[in-house]
């Protein structure tokens, strides 16, 4: 029988002073940047795709013309 070791926990080390001073900072330049709109970031806009000026036969005209070609080539 073997011995499991055993998981270590994570621990988060203690924010110190100066680490809750910069947070603090960090969070309120980023409110007063989303204020403004500096933050957005822009989205380049992407043109809807063209419609094709083709006509498409219908079935019955489709399968008629394809008839007609197989007994041109026989």
């Amino acid at each position: 029988m073997t011995a499991m070791a055993k998981k270590k926990e994570a621990t988060e080390p203690q924010d110190g002073a100066l680490v809750k001073a910069a947070k603090a900072v960090g969070e309120a330049a980023g409110t007063v940047a989303a204020a403004v709109g500096v933050a957005k970031p822009v989205k380049p806009r992407v043109p809807k795709l063209e419609k094709k000026n083709k006509s498409g036969l219908p079935r019955k005209e489709k399968k008629a013309a394809k008839k007609k070609a197989s007994r041109k080539s026989a």
